[in-house]
């Protein structure tokens, strides 16, 4: 199925307004306010496309084109629909905001499940914030108030005028508040190499093929100098084991599911409010550290730097959430590269060492990672070709591009998904786990960043054939009747989707592959017709009507055109300079039928 990302979000948009307005009136539902990071991600599936995709843009009521308004009446008219919005997020950053409105609140709410389905969460457990909501709210917050700076330059409504200071404060206060939690989420988890988590480790990294003392040895020289890094330069929010210093022991760097036990307060001057006490256990999980970052890369995107969203204050927390981001990533990308032969990457299902368990999840997540690496450094080398193969792979096992078996237990990678366990929660209540059921759509939204990423054609073209692939079988997913049709079956998933269409876009905008080989065919081709012009324009007009002036006017701007694609668009250069010739080769023709003698070849 071909990935047409304009009319798919126009499908999509239209499915949320169907679901979520009401004659105009945002309706929250039963579930609405019950789970901080379900409100964002559902907001997102709006705001993202909208400030992200200028054809989406609903900032500037004179610029929302046509098929928008058509895909959103039942959210209101072109006037209508972007103070609707800023009502909305003014809604949701009051419902998420403690009752004396002293700071924001992150509740996993009813995305926490409990471990024992006869028991219930506390309310204490309900409130409990949450990786996930950190970093929603860092990338709400952000397409918010590009949001409100663009509307509120551009609408002449007193109304929308007067509704847009509060928002404003609130949306600041909360992205402040999320990068705090997700500084005191970060942890460094050291472990001695005869550990449980050493030898989950060593076994890992050395496949079975290498001794644990060989393994250590080459950790200790791949991540000496990141070891330096992390006891050095880590500021606010981390306590960095002092363990860490002894190069004999191993750790691990990343997110934890929520705010590490006993992580310090960050100093900052913005009214966060009360910095809550964290309870999660300081160990590092694939899933969240790859949340984590995909709300980290939003604070310093050009969309960010362009519109000046930060205050002084929160680039000073941006930049120590960046040196965590690019530690986590050259970790993480050292790990799952760690053998140039056989990369612990490609023997599939990747093994946590902290939770113990394995799954095409993790090798997905640990997959994600290393994509983030591969695009900080915008890699087009050896390693992106042989990420292209882990990702078909895990399709494969995944029954995405192969037939489902009787009893297949893959199907539970699906449905219902994996479940991760969130030590620390037993301290205020019964152990708590986290559902993650969105395994297509992130392998889509893996995919189609890559496939935007390679320079490689065969790596490309393999790239955009699996990304087809893998979104038929999300697209199928939908839902049929009911409530939420045209939608999916959670907003995490529905929102991840939305992801995929805007970096499909974006992929959609680059220039093509260059091809050498094609280049130098359409140079060749444009060399000989403009030498075949050239020796046409000697020659008298044959009919003497003016059309053959026409035709020579006509072929020189095809000429022209194909001189300035040539480096750019070989292919569509050696179109043009083909066009030219046959045209040419017309008129060469018929001058030689109306000669004197002449006749038909």
């Amino acid at each position: 199925m071909q990935i047409k990302p304009r009319q798919q979000l126009l499908d999509i948009w239209q499915a949320i307004a169907r679901h979520s307005f009401d004659e105009g009136t945002w309706d929250w539902g039963d579930l609405g306010g019950r789970s901080s990071v379900a409100d964002a991600e559902r907001l997102l599936c709006l705001l993202y496309p909208a400030t992200e995709i200028p054809a989406f843009r609903l900032d500037d009521p004179d610029t929302t084109e046509r098929d928008v308004l058509r895909a959103m009446e039942r959210a209101g008219g072109r006037l209508d629909l972007p103070a609707t919005l800023v009502k909305v997020v003014g809604e949701f950053m009051r419902t998420h905001t403690r009752p004396n409105g002293s700071a924001p609140t992150f509740p996993g709410g009813y995305y926490f499940w409990p471990a024992d389905k006869a028991t219930d969460l506390t309310d204490e457990q309900r409130e409990l914030g949450v990786v996930d909501s950190y970093s929603m709210s860092i990338t709400l917050c952000l397409a918010t108030l590009g949001f409100l700076k663009v509307y509120e330059t551009r609408t002449r409504r007193p109304d929308a005028q007067a509704t847009i200071a509060e928002p404003r404060t609130s949306t600041s206060t909360r992205l402040t508040a999320a990068m705090v939690s997700l500084l005191r989420s970060f942890t460094v988890s050291v472990y001695d190499t005869g550990s449980s988590q050493g030898e989950a480790l060593t076994d890992l990294l050395g496949q079975g093929r290498v001794s644990q003392r060989h393994v250590v040895q080459r950790f200790q020289h791949r991540f000496k100098a990141l070891r330096a890094v992390i006891t050095e330069s880590l500021l606010l929010g981390l306590d960095v084991q002092d363990g860490l210093l002894d190069e004999s022991r191993l750790f691990e760097c990343g997110w934890a599911w929520g705010i590490v036990k006993d992580a310090p307060e960050v100093e900052t001057d913005e009214p966060v409010g009360p910095q809550p006490y964290g309870i999660a256990d300081p160990v590092p999980y694939l899933y969240f550290t790859v949340m984590a970052l995909e709300g980290i890369e939003d604070l310093f995107s050009d969309r960010t730097l362009t519109l000046g969203l930060l205050n002084f204050e929160q680039q000073r927390l941006a930049e120590a959430l960046r040196l965590r981001w690019e530690i986590t990533q050259q970790f993480w990308s050292g790990i799952a590269r760690f053998d140039a032969d056989r990369w612990p990457l490609e023997d599939i299902p990747w093994r946590t060492t902290g939770q113990q368990q394995e799954s095409e999840y993790f090798s997905l997540s640990v997959t994600s990672l290393l994509v983030h690496d591969l695009m900080r450094r915008r890699a087009t080398d050896d390693d992106l070709t042989r990420v292209v193969g882990v990702l078909e792979r895990l399709a494969d096992r995944a029954r995405i591009t192969s037939r489902v078996t009787h009893d297949d237990p893959m199907v539970r990678l699906h449905d219902p998904g994996v479940t991760l366990p969130l030590p620390g929660t037993e301290r205020i209540g019964p152990p708590l786990r986290w559902m993650m059921t969105d395994f297509s759509a992130q392998l889509l939204k893996r995919t189609v960043q890559l496939c935007a990423l390679s320079r490689d054609a065969g790596a490309h073209d393999r790239l955009c054939g699996l990304a087809e692939d893998i979104f038929e079988h999300v697209w199928r997913r939908r839902v049929s009747d009911g409530e939420g049709v045209g939608l999916w079956d959670s907003w995490s998933f529905t929102e991840r989707v939305v992801e995929s269409m805007v970096q499909a876009h974006h992929m959609y905008q680059q220039l093509p592959l260059h091809s050498p080989e094609l280049t130098h065919l359409a140079k060749a081709l444009i060399s000989e017709a403009a030498h075949l012009f050239g020796n046409e324009e000697l020659e008298p007009s044959p009919t003497g009507d003016g059309s053959h002036g026409r035709e020579l006017r006509d072929i020189e701007i095809k000429l022209r055109r194909a001189r300035t694609l040539v480096d750019e668009q070989p292919g569509t250069a050696y179109a043009l300079a083909l066009n030219t010739l046959e045209r040419l080769d017309v008129l060469a023709r018929a001058r030689a039928a109306a000669s004197p003698g002449g006749g038909t070849c």
